[in-house]
């Protein structure tokens, strides 16, 4: 009996693979975010701040203790999303995600590419890029990525840049950059899904079926979010 093939509103990617990620995403933040509201009144809300922040915004504490839940909620659905990227880029034909605990996140053995994705260009602070570095460094010594071109994947880029150039982490102990080594490099999300999927429109159309999936994931209408100006204006903004 043949096989039936998975549907694909995506070339690349199956609708399998998509909306399994998206539920593991809000199942995450779901469990982080019962535990960070217990802490938000326990110990984490500096009562000094609160006070300064309502009065320069001129809202009701009430309104400042939302505001704080939501912001705490934001940044908790941000660390989800690192990986987020990593684990569609796993599903993608050909590539496959590590998951968590490994020198890097992503490799594809035909195209002879491994990478490490984080999902916004200031995700990784100091000293780790350089530590990033060494470890890509290393990798490519190995025999089974003799060859290979590593990645150090910005999904979310700075001042809407599009780059693919070598990696030069600078060194904060000796103020020097890591040699360049056109073997390892860094690269915008863009362009990232460009390369490992082979259409250079890819994180573009994935972000565009998004709401349809979130819609049937979470069971929220995705009509006025489609239709506003801004669902288009916030990816040219970044791309």
């Amino acid at each position: 009996m043949q096989k039936k093939q998975a549907k694909r509103t995506l070339a690349f990617i199956s609708d399998e693979s998509i909306y399994g990620h998206v539920k593991k995403v809000f199942g995450l933040v779901k469990l982080t975010l019962l535990k960070e509201e217990k802490r938000v009144y326990k110990n984490s809300v500096d009562p000094f701040s609160a006070l300064f922040d309502a009065f320069w915004q001129g809202i009701s504490l009430n309104a400042w203790m939302k505001q704080e839940r939501s912001r705490q909620n934001q940044k908790t659905l941000q660390n989800a999303l690192g990986d987020f990227h990593q684990e569609i880029i796993g599903a993608f034909d050909g590539w496959k995600s590590l998951g968590k605990g490994r020198i890097f996140d992503v490799k594809n053995e035909k195209m002879k590419i491994i990478a490490e994705v984080k999902n916004k260009y200031n995700t990784t602070k100091g000293n780790h890029e350089v530590a990033i570095y060494d470890d890509l460094r290393a990798c490519l010594k190995k025999p089974a990525y003799r060859g290979f071109t590593a990645y150090y994947v910005e999904i979310i880029p700075q001042n809407k840049k599009v780059y693919n150039k070598p990696f030069t982490p600078s060194d904060n102990r000796t103020h020097k950059n890591r040699p360049k080594n056109n073997n390892i490099r860094v690269i915008d999300g863009k362009s990232f899904y460009g390369l490992t999927t082979g259409d250079n429109d890819a994180l573009e159309k994935f972000y565009k079926v998004l709401p349809k999936v979130l819609t049937d994931v979470l069971g929220k209408s995705q009509t006025k979010i489609v239709k506003d100006k801004s669902f288009i204006d916030l990816f040219k903004r970044i791309y």
